[in-house]
């Protein structure tokens, strides 16, 4: 029985190889013919592997591509709604009406499940692609090496690019801004923002230029128009102005804006007076508004304030400038 055994495996070994494949040590097992065996080997042993490892890889890509979804609607669900609830439980119903904070966040949530459904499938393919390459006989050590010597110089190549991209990632998570809003990304660069995409953002300028900024080289984001803006305005008037009087003509023609405007959210706060400067004292009034819309009604807000001033006779104060240099001696 020993040396039948050993027969067998020996056998087994010239006919299957090192390494003997299901079909074909079983048709030898069955029928004891080395045409069969190989036959069965080629027709039935690789394919079926080979069609085990696609099978294998479009479910685990299906089931990758499922969480990466759920998991960035979950995070939107956690991370941007409990910031939400805290602006909701302080501003009125303006703010509950999130159809367009939703919008966007779906937008968000999208362009993010694209980009990481693209990265999953590539991996989970190019897995599969090596399983079936090593499958088939070709050698995958040299593959492996010459892919390491790549991936290294793209790595040391593409450094800016990916920092790019990460940034970006960061950006569209964490809703630092998007689409719409009023942003300063540094000095000299502010605007609306026209796109974002994971390498740059284009920004549209109040005169018009269209700024192209990678995302890696963001530094910092001020947003003017996230959730909620605010119209701040410094009103002077001349040291002669009953200031009592001025201030109420200011918060009058305020609580007239706020009652007349949907994008007034709170009733405007006179905060008194913020400074005395050399020709005047000024007079600090700040209103919460809906996002992007603090420049319209600052700008309401001071040609009502002037009309009043006027119908009052109360003076805005003017800079003369310094005075005019005397003309040289014998001149």
């Amino acid at each position: 029985m020993i040396a039948l055994a050993a027969v067998s495996e020996a056998r087994l070994r010239r006919v299957c190889g090192d390494d003997p494949g299901f079909a074909c040590e079983e048709t030898l097992d069955a029928t004891g013919s080395r045409p069969l065996a190989l036959a069965a080997e080629f027709l039935l042993g690789k394919p079926l592997t080979i069609l085990a490892i696609v099978a294998g890889a479009l479910i685990v890509n299906r089931l990758a591509r499922r969480t990466i979804k759920r998991g960035l609607r979950g995070l939107h669900s956690g991370g941007v709604r409990e910031r939400l609830g805290a602006v909701r439980r302080r501003a009125p119903a303006a703010l509950l009406e999130t159809e367009e904070l939703s919008l966007r966040a779906s937008q968000r949530i999208e362009a993010l499940t694209t980009v990481l459904r693209s990265v999953v499938t590539v991996l989970i393919g190019g897995m599969a692609l090596l399983l079936i390459l090593g499958e088939v006989g070709i050698d995958l050590a040299p593959l492996l090496a010459g892919a390491g010597i790549v991936g290294v110089a793209l790595g040391f190549g593409s450094q800016t690019l990916v920092k790019d991209f990460l940034s970006g990632m960061f950006i569209l998570v964490e809703d630092q801004f998007g689409v719409g809003d009023i942003v300063d990304l540094g000095p000299g660069v502010a605007g609306a923002v026209e796109a974002v995409s994971l390498r740059t953002t284009r920004l549209r300028a109040v005169d018009g230029t269209v700024w192209h900024v990678p995302n890696g080289e963001i530094r910092r984001v001020g947003n003017k128009s996230q959730l909620w803006s605010r119209a701040l305005l410094d009103i002077e008037v001349t040291y002669g102005t009953d200031v009592d009087l001025a201030s109420e003509i200011i918060k009058r023609e305020a609580d007239v804006v706020w009652k007349a405007s949907e994008q007034v959210l709170e009733e405007p706060e006179l905060w008194g007076i913020e400074d005395l400067g050399p020709t005047g004292v000024v007079i600090r009034l700040v209103v919460k508004t809906t996002p992007s819309d603090q420049w319209a009604i600052a700008r309401e807000l001071r040609a009502r304030i002037k009309a009043a001033f006027d119908r009052e006779g109360i003076e805005i104060p003017v800079f003369a400038g310094p005075p005019a240099p005397s003309p040289a001696a014998g001149g």
